[in-house]
């Protein structure tokens, strides 16, 4: 695919937007750099006109400090930006944080980005410019672990995107009333995300060019090493997800998979009945199972 500017009639604003929770701040700089070089480059070849970088911190007390805020928002001026902090005060999870950021932008465009992923120098101009009419959403190819998720090499679409590293358009984000924050809190927000996108008549989309660095890492058997919080929260939102979309038929399976399973899975699975019985679980959605994907375990298809 050819990179085009999109030749919007009015001025394209972009807001790279990251929820951090107790991150070492030299990880954030690193990471803030690298969103900054993009997003100048990006400007530079008019993809965008205007950008700004919003942190929102979910962490207990503020981990930046003023002197610190000051020498990042010098960096961004200096490169044609801005850049934004605001302490939460409580721990909101990702998808609310998210929501908190995107409520005070007026920008065109949304950047979701995770605090632990560095974007590559053209990485911004790539996803802007695959952000053709139509499209709500565009992901970037992780590295050095890719997501195993198909698409199509032709028109780009896939079953969903990781909100890794997501440019979104404010205004499909504002038409699904943002990420179901009430439902999920750390996990399956953007696969959620995705599908009420689709439920819209947004395409949603992989952009392999655009790649970013998200640093993950394997085991010796070749598994991905979940800690005990990734354990649960993805076995709720696994719960969760196949209630929304529809599938008692998957809800009756993982109930009875989940009673048996890890402790992180019980735990998930009372939560669940709780949910369940103080009336608080989505209202199902996708009845004809038109964009939801549940296969294998998985939410799409995978290549490999």
């Amino acid at each position: 695919m050819s990179y085009q500017p999109r030749g919007y009639e009015v001025p394209v604003s972009l807001a790279v937007q990251t929820v951090i929770y107790q991150n070492e701040f030299p990880a954030l700089v690193r990471a803030f750099r690298a969103v900054v070089h993009s997003a100048q480059r990006a400007k530079q070849q008019k993809e965008i006109e205007n950008w700004v970088v919003r942190w929102g911190d979910c962490s207990p007390e503020e981990t930046i400090s003023q002197s610190d805020i000051k020498s990042l928002q010098e960096l961004a001026a200096n490169a044609g930006g801005g850049f934004e902090y605001l302490f939460f005060g409580e721990n909101l999870g990702s998808a609310q944080g998210h929501n908190v950021l995107a409520g005070k932008s007026e920008d065109d465009l949304l950047l979701i980005l995770n605090p632990d992923a560095e974007v590559s120098p053209t990485c911004i101009e790539k996803l802007t410019a695959t952000l053709k009419e139509g499209v709500g959403s565009v992901e970037a190819r992780q590295l050095p672990l890719e997501h195993p998720k198909n698409y199509d090499p032709r028109t780009l679409q896939t079953a969903w995107s990781s909100t890794a590293c997501l440019l979104t358009r404010k205004s499909a984000f504002d038409q699904v009333q943002g990420f179901d924050s009430k439902t999920f809190f750390l996990y399956c927000d953007d696969v959620d995300y995705s599908w009420q996108l689709k439920l819209k008549g947004w395409k949603v989309l992989y952009q392999p060019s655009a790649t970013v660095f998200h640093d993950k890492r394997l085991g010796l058997g070749g598994e991905w090493l979940a800690t005990s919080s990734e354990a649960y929260f993805s076995a709720e939102a696994a719960l969760l997800l196949a209630y929304k979309y529809s599938r008692p038929d998957l809800v009756k399976h993982l109930t009875k998979l989940f009673a048996k399973g890890s402790a992180e899975q019980r735990q998930a699975l009372d939560e669940f009945k709780l949910r369940e019985k103080s009336g608080t679980l989505p209202t199902p959605v996708d009845g004809k199972h038109e964009v939801a994907q549940f296969i294998e375990g998985n939410y799409a298809k995978h290549r490999f």
